[in-house]
Parts: C-alpha cells; sequence; structure tokens
C-alpha cells in the first residue's frame, strides 16, 4: 500500500477507530467535541499510566479542541496499531504504523517513544515497550538492510523490488535511520527502568550487525552489500547506478540509499543521518561495555562514532549563497552539497531532538533559519499555516507536513513560535481531531493519511512537553 492515500473534506476519524460517542470538551459556542478512540474493549492496549496522563494533562488545557485532539492522539498507538503478546517466555510487540499494516524500525520506535516515561509506573506498559525492542533485533537479524517488516513471512507489495527482498520484509529500503531507532530506545529504556533483559543475545547479535552494516555502507572498498531498483515511475522510489545509487568518495561518513521519508537520496551521505549514527554508536558502545560485557564491540562502535564525526565536521557543511555556513543535506564527498531540509526525522531541523547537536550551536542556529525560510525548496507558506514539506507526497509541492511543525514547536526556545505551531497545528486537522501526514499548504482538509500513528502520538508528546515546561503557554492557545 502507498503511503499517498489522499482525504478530502469531511474525512471520517482515523482508520481503524471507532468513535466512542462521548462529548469530553465543550466550547464556548456549545460545540461538542466527540471522542474519536476506540471503545475501550476494542482497544489493541490500555495502560493505566497512559490514562491517568490523559486525564492529568487535560486538567492544563484550556482549548476544548487541543484538549479533545490531545486525548484522541496520545493514546493513538497503543489504541490502534499495537498487538502485545509473549513469545518463548519473553514479551514481543508487533507496532504497524496506522493505514499500512506493516513495522517500519523507524516509526515503531518513536510511536511507543513518548510512554518511555511512564514505563516505572506501568509493569503492563514496560513489557509492552520490551516487546518492541525484542521484535525490532528479530527484524534485524532477518536483515540489516530493510526498513519494515511484515508479522512474519508474508506477502509484500514489492515483491519485484530489484533486490534480496525476503517473505518476512515488506520493504528492503537501505536507511541509516532504520538501525539507529531501535538503538535509541533501547538505550533509554535501559536509562529509565534499569532493566538489562533487553539485551539479549539476539539483541548482541543484532547490534554486531549494525556495526557491520554501518562499516560495508562507508564504501571504503567498493560499492557495498547493498542495492535497489524498483519498477515505478516515481524517481524518488528507485536508486540511480544500477541501484548502488550516484558515486561517493570514502571519507568516513556512512551512505544512506533512502531518507528517512523512504524517498531515495541525491546525495548518498545523508547529513542528518550520520549525525544520528554517532548517537547510537556510542549508546552500542556503552550498551556494550557495561552491559554486554563485549569491549571489542564497544570499542569498534565508539571508534566508528569518532570517525564519523570526524567526517562530518569535515564535509557535513557548506557555504550557502544567501545563508552563509550551514549544514547540508546530503554531500558526495566530492564537494558537492545539496542544501535542503525534508520533514521526516532525522531532518537538520531535529537534530538537538535526537541529542545530535545541541540547539545553542552556531552553526545548528543558522541552519534553522534557513531550514525555516524561503531559501529551503521544501519550505512553504499558505493560507492555513506554514511549514517544511519535502517530495514524497504529491512530488512535494504546496505540501505541509504538521510533523515538521510539531518538531518545530519541540526544538523552539521561542515561546510565541510555541504558540504559532500549536495553533497551526490545532486549525489544520481537518476537524477531524487527528494529526495527517500532509496537507494543502492553502486547503488543510486535504490531507494525506488519515491513520498515521506517529504523527498523531509525537504531538501527543510536544503538550506533554508544553505541559511539564511551560504549562503557562497552554491558557494562551
Amino acid at each position: 500500500m502507498d503511503r499517498r492515500n489522499f482525504v478530502q473534506a469531511g474525512a471520517i476519524a482515523a482508520a481503524g477507530t471507532i468513535t466512542a460517542g462521548t462529548a469530553i470538551a465543550v466550547d464556548k459556542t456549545g460545540n461538542k467535541y466527540i471522542s474519536n478512540r476506540p471503545p475501550v474493549a476494542k482497544r489493541k492496549f490500555t495502560s493505566d499510566a497512559v490514562e491517568k496522563t490523559i486525564l492529568k494533562v487535560k486538567t492544563g488545557i484550556k482549548n476544548p479542541k487541543l484538549a479533545w485532539m490531545f486525548e484522541n492522539c496520545y493514546p493513538n498507538t497503543l489504541d490502534t496499531t499495537v498487538t502485545y503478546s509473549v513469545k518463548n517466555g519473553r514479551p514481543d510487540t508487533f507496532v504497524i504504523t496506522g493505514d499500512i499494516l506493516a513495522m517500519w524500525l523507524r516509526d515503531s520506535s518513536a510511536q511507543v517513544w513518548p510512554y518511555l516515561p511512564l514505563i516505572k509506573e506501568d509493569e503492563k506498559l514496560k513489557s509492552m515497550i520490551a516487546g518492541v525492542v525484542n521484535r525490532q533485533a528479530d527484524c534485524i537479524l532477518i536483515d540489516p538492510f530493510a526498513n519494515a517488516f511484515n508479522d512474519g513471512p508474508g506477502k509484500s507489495d514489492w515483491l519485484t523490488d530489484l533486490t534480496a527482498m525476503k517473505p518476512e520484509l515488506h520493504e528492503r529500503k537501505w536507511e541509516i535511520d532504520s538501525l539507529c531507532y531501535p538503538v535509541r530506545l533501547a538505550w533509554h529504556y535501559w536509562k529509565i527502568s534499569g532493566d538489562t533483559s533487553i539485551f539479549s543475545d539476539k539483541w548482541h547479535q543484532a547490534a554486531l550487525s549494525i556495526l557491520v552494516t554501518f562499516k560495508d555502507q562507508q564504501k571504503k572498498k567498493g560499492k557495498g552489500s547493498y542495492s535497489f531498483m524498483r519498477k515505478t515511475e516515481k524517481a524518488s522510489d528507485t536508486q540511480f547506478g544500477n541501484g548502488y545509487g550516484l558515486p561517493i568518495r570514502p571519507v568516513g561518513l556512512i551512505c544512506s540509499s533512502f531518507r528517512p521519508s523512504d524517498d531515495a537520496t541525491f546525495f548518498q551521505f545523508l547529513i542528518p543521518s550520520n549525525y544520528f549514527a554517532v548517537v547510537s554508536l556510542r549508546q552500542i558502545a556503552e550498551i556494550s561495555s557495561k552491559v554486554l560485557k563485549d569491549e571489542k564491540l564497544s570499542a569498534e562502535a565508539a571508534f566508528l562514532a569518532g570517525e564519523v564525526e570526524s567526517a562530518l565536521k569535515k564535509f557535513g557543511s557548506g557555504t550557502h549563497a544567501t545563508a552563509g555556513k550551514i549544514l547540508s543535506y546530503e554531500v558526495d564527498g566530492y564537494g558537492n552539497n545539496l542544501f535542503m531540509d525534508d520533514t521526516n526525522i532525522p531532518s537538520l531541523l531535529t537534530l538537538p531532538y535526537l541529542d545530535a547537536i545541541s540547539a545553542k550551536d552556531p552553526l545548528y542556529m543558522n541552519t534553522r533559519k534557513f531550514v525555516l525560510s524561503d531559501s529551503n525548496p521544501w519550505f512553504f507558506r499558505g493560507k492555513s499555516a506554514e511549514g517544511t514539506g519535502g517530495p514524497h507526497v504529491n512530488g512535494g509541492y504546496d505540501y505541509i507536513w504538521p510533523m515538521s511543525i510539531i518538531m518545530r514547536a519541540m526544538t523552539s526556545t521561542e515561546e510565541a513560535e510555541i504558540v504559532q505551531c500549536m495553533k497551526w497545528l490545532i486549525s489544520t486537522d481537518a476537524d477531524t481531531g487527528f494529526i495527517h501526514e500532509a496537507f494543502l499548504k492553502d486547503d488543510p482538509k486535504t490531507f494525506s493519511r488519515s491513520w498515521f500513528a506517529w504523527a498523531n502520538t509525537l504531538f501527543g508528546e510536544l503538550v506533554i512537553k508544553i505541559y511539564h515546561e511551560r504549562p503557562e503557554l497552554l491558557a494562551k492557545l
């Protein structure tokens, strides 16, 4: 199934949910906001800690529509996408993206991420997230180059792709961040809970596989092990060079054939993902040393992190004609730079969110100005909002991704900017109570993906962040 399923005005609530029929908020004019969550009996997974958080945060929200959207969105991953079980005595969790019934390593990590702070008070929730970590290790061992997986052997829409497909794979697009997100989730789960049971022999082998894959895609000895082509009319869905990509000069950076959007890279050194890889490699190094007691893996991961970091300093930025020195989005090691930013995480805008760079770093601050300006070819201003898009939806033209607005607020230090982002998000849901993949800049009732759990849960994460850090802002909305 393609991610680009457009929905016009009058769309019903997110696919897969059933309107509960309870008015959870009423505005000053008497408009009732009816819960769009499934009835309790039909929810895929429930968490007492999540339900308590919803009630607590809602007490600080003045705007009835915002309260409604928060209650619809924050638990959407649990309500509609999680299948939890115990296999061979260990938690196992399969998480679909929403309207695509497959598990992306990136999306599944990000979908459960906002619930991590609650795992010490909810054992059931803790086990569910441990199950995600366990399943992701299994997936990586099936194929470290794959981005999305079936729930066991099954049918894929992409069996004709010219790459090493397997029955367990939904899609096999090589994206650096697909291997970073599971490490991020596991490391933070460990730090919050203190539980090391997730670091099994399988996880250990998956970590070794990540290191081998990253080294392979530095392409120091040739084209590397991975290639991909697709029979398609969309150039962004396949790769150049008979599937190996355009030429690169090996400089220590890691190649990524595809972006977090699942669109093909142009220059293969995707800078935001390389920054993310540095963070993940150092997390692997710490886990390997303190938990796995594998000092060799720890040393190798730390060395590779340092190598990539050094290469980023030399090759990861350039001088833009109007913006000056900024981070590049993609480079090839020959001195060519692609100056832009895409919405999907990791992006240049989101690097502080991923702990990859300081929000106060002068290079990041200047890059941020570029990203949020007309100099970025994928930045759009419309009647309803402004934000970053990308080539993934409708060729990219004139479609703003709410995720970019969420992340702009997440990484902002300016109260006025955060408030403005929130107002855009509240007013561009097309009256569905959910966050979508992308909307037409002048008409938010024209949007893609009515059921996109990552965007929904990410919105909930933002509201909770504001509630804890700047509660007074919730009274201004």
